[in-house]
């Protein structure tokens, strides 16, 4: 085997916007018009990533929970 084969995945840190709104299983329309004003991003040229950490913390913000009554 040659070493590159016995490294394991590097786990990302940071995603590209379409990967990012991939990861929370939407559009990049989507993504770019509802999240993107709210997380803080890396930029670098025309580099353009979102840290996981930031990603998690939306969602987190964004969960609500939902409660049904019974009426019996």
């Amino acid at each position: 085997m040659t070493p590159s084969k016995l490294k394991a995945p590097i786990p990302p840190v940071a995603l590209p916007l379409p990967e990012a709104a991939a990861a929370l299983g939407m559009a990049l329309s989507s993504f770019e018009r509802n999240v993107k004003p709210e997380v803080r991003l890396i930029r670098r040229g025309k580099l353009v990533l979102v840290p996981l950490r930031e990603l998690e913390r939306w969602a987190d913000d964004q969960a609500e929970w939902t409660f049904t009554e019974r009426h019996t």
